[in-house]
């Protein structure tokens, strides 16, 4: 998930429709679909876009990308006068050309095009290229060339030596969802277009250069890495990493990759695990299609847990520290092979369709390789999480619909949540309730992964295929079963209309709710609390434990200093998710005598993951001073973006003296909302949405 923003500007809501490509063939059509698309200004109802190709030389001294990119076309529709392309206003165009194949045998022609770049919104522009009439040809192939440069766009993440995990060489990644990677490319910025692609990097010597590709080659001579993807993605499945990255086999068709000082802990950590679960998954949903997974794991400044880039999970270094959920992390990931990567969402209003499925999936793998209990427990944590949100927010929050619909200008990014996530399982397990067996439903989700394979879908073709392959339940009319009926799942605000039985992990959330029962008495005992031993339970034990304890804040000094005293020691040497649980508990209460804890943790963790969640919460109370003196004095170590973003949490509500501010604090942001007030525009606060992608 990219960094969450806040919609400013508007754009012209457009109706589009898609062509059909080849990408569909052996599934539905869209080209009969009018699909609306407010985050994209392209014209990709237009054209078929066959293929596009990069080439491209890194500059690390500058912090700049320059190259070209040659887009293959088709036009689909007549009278079609000019290509329009999602871009972003830090990529700077230099020339556009077209190469338009000869009549019967005669010479290719080239021609120098005109072109035009116009606003579109806060995180993005459009590209208009006018097309001459000897290009307009319906259903005949041109090529065109755009020759650019992009520097620190959305998408394009340059880290200085100093923040990367061996602060030896600099390092550059991509991070394309959702809309970010038209500062990377011109493109059709939109899920619903699919097309392979293939690129050619230039680098300077050492650097090692990684795409989400499914081949790929190396001239150590020339200093040039060259990748191909064979299979249809949408645009924001294209993914680069570069810097001083090694790797080890860690099965036949998987490989970690990272700095050379996390290497040996990252296979350490994964072992034989990743072909074991994609055994698994193969045998629930078919065949791994994408030949390679092979993950990277990326310094602190990536800014979400992971991301699902076709053979090459891109995932933060971070997250090592917790075996539970890396392996969460990895396995929801892999489950994006089909559910996301394969068959995907064709609007961003309907991302539910990647991570809905791809969540059901997820624990489908789990249930499979670690048992039920382990699965209802890691559901339990994250139900809890959901309905945290849900009251946060309200009941007739449009957030919480699964078919948000976005108001013109408003970022995709900014509306990732939980819903999509836990809301969009929930309608998947009714789906599968509704079957009886939950075999009979694996069955379909392999025979829905083969029909839809490299296209795009919506909801509708999802349900539709749902009960063409369950005849007895379309005559029984479930869609419409009152109370339940399909429209209110996706079109109905508030929580999910039914939960799965989650009564299989009781044995692991029973405990985990005793005792927190057991803290919320008048006058808790500590005799019999100290019966509960903390260290013998799981990581998601733990933190379920201390999130329902987080939820019973505002709570005594009296209390604070019993829990300190019980477990502050023993969960200094748990993993950071752990830590940072118990730190908002310290912070939420005022808790002053483990505010050090805060302090060291703030020092060590430079993760938006870890921090950003942690000042929100020091700036809501009373210890706004303390987290500015502990900003001062980490904000070096930051990733600018980051540093942009904790500024804004800081000085939200006061307009910063610039004049007793370190050279690095360079600007005061502007005024805003209190950070315990929900955000405007139904944008969620980071503190309550800790999910990847």
């Amino acid at each position: 998930m990219a960094e969450l923003q806040r919609p400013t500007l508007c754009c012209c809501r457009k109706v589009l429709t898609v062509p059909g490509n080849k990408s569909c063939e052996g599934g539905r059509s869209l080209a009969h679909c009018r699909l609306v698309d407010v985050a994209s200004a392209s014209n990709f109802h237009s054209f078929k876009l066959r293929h596009f190709h990069l080439d491209l030389h890194l500059n690390f001294a500058v912090k700049r990308m320059t190259g070209w990119q040659v887009l293959e076309l088709t036009p689909v529709q007549p009278g079609v006068q000019s290509l329009i392309l999602d871009t972003h206003p830090s990529l700077l165009i230099h020339s556009v050309d077209c190469k338009v194949p000869g009549a019967s045998g005669a010479p290719d022609v080239f021609l120098s095009l005109t072109y035009r770049i116009e606003p579109f919104t806060d995180y993005g522009s459009s590209l208009n290229i006018s097309l001459p009439a000897a290009v307009i040809r319906p259903h005949r192939a041109f090529r065109v060339t755009i020759r650019y440069t992009t520097t620190d766009g959305p998408a394009i993440w340059w880290l200085d030596a100093e923040l990367t995990c061996g602060q030896t060489r600099p390092l550059v990644f991509t991070q394309g969802h959702s809309v970010c990677n038209r500062s990377f490319f011109p493109c059709f910025d939109t899920p619903a277009i699919k097309s392979t692609y293939s690129a050619t990097v230039r680098v300077p010597e050492g650097v090692t250069v990684l795409m989400s590709a499914s081949r790929s080659a190396y001239s150590k001579q020339d200093r040039v890495f060259q990748f191909s993807m064979e299979y249809p993605v949408p645009a924001y499945l294209v993914a680069l990493v570069a810097g001083d990255l090694q790797h080890a086999d860690i099965g036949p068709r998987s490989r970690v990759w990272a700095e050379p000082c996390i290497l040996t802990c990252a296979v350490s950590k994964l072992g034989g695990s990743v072909e074991r679960w994609l055994n698994v998954a193969e045998g629930l949903f078919g065949p791994y299609v994408w030949g390679r997974y092979d993950m990277v794991f990326l310094p602190p400044s990536f800014p979400i847990v992971a991301m699902e880039n076709p053979c090459l999970t891109f995932i933060i270094s971070s997250i090592l520290e917790s075996q539970e959920f890396l392996l969460i992390d990895v396995i929801h990931e892999i489950a994006h092979g089909w559910f996301g990567n394969a068959v995907t969402n064709a609007t961003w209003e309907e991302m539910w369709l990647s991570e809905g499925l791809a969540t059901y999936a997820q624990r489908r793998i789990t249930t499979e390789a670690y048992g039920e209990a382990f699965t209802c427990l890691e559901t339990v944590f994250r139900l809890d999480a959901l309905h945290r949100q849900m009251r946060l927010l309200g009941d007739n929050n449009p957030v919480s619909k699964l078919q948000a619909k976005f108001e013109p200008g408003v970022n995709p990014s900014s509306l990732m949540n939980l819903f999509t996530y836990e809301k969009g399982f929930c309608f998947v397990s009714y789906l599968s309730q509704l079957c009886g067996d939950i075999k009979r439903f694996d069955s379909f989700l392999r025979a829905y992964i083969e029909k839809f394979r490299f296209s795009s879908v919506i909801a509708q073709d999802l349900l539709d295929f749902f009960l063409g392959f369950f005849p007895e339940l379309k005559e029984s009319c479930v869609a419409q079963r009152e109370g339940l009926e399909f429209e209110r799942w996706l079109n109905g605000c508030g929580p999910p209309l039914c939960e799965p039985d989650l009564s299989a992990g009781r044995a692991l959330t029973g405990p985990v709710q005793h005792l927190c029962d057991l803290w919320g008495l008048d006058s808790p005992d500590p005799q019999v609390i100290s019966t509960f031993d903390l260290s013998s339970w799981s990581t998601f034990q733990t933190v379920l434990f201390l999130d329902r304890l987080l939820d019973r804040s505002p709570l005594s000094q009296e209390v604070m200093s019993l829990l300190s005293s019980c477990y502050s020691a023993l969960l200094d040497g748990m993993n950071a998710e752990v830590q940072i649980r118990w730190l908002q508990i310290v912070v939420r209460n005022s808790f002053y005598p483990d505010l050090a804890r805060v302090r060291s943790f703030l020092h060590k963790h430079t993760s938006r993951m870890y921090t950003v969640p942690l000042y929100e919460d020091l700036c809501g109370g009373v210890m706004k001073c303390f987290a500015v003196e502990v900003f001062y004095q980490t904000q070096a170590r930051l990733h600018p973006n980051l540093r942009r973003t904790l500024q804004q949490i800081l000085f939200q509500s006061s307009a910063l003296n610039t004049s007793t501010a370190p050279s690095l604090l360079t600007s005061p942001p502007s005024a805003s909302s209190s950070p315990t007030d929900p955000p405007a525009n139904g944008t969620i606060a980071l503190r309550d949405v800790n999910v990847s992608a």
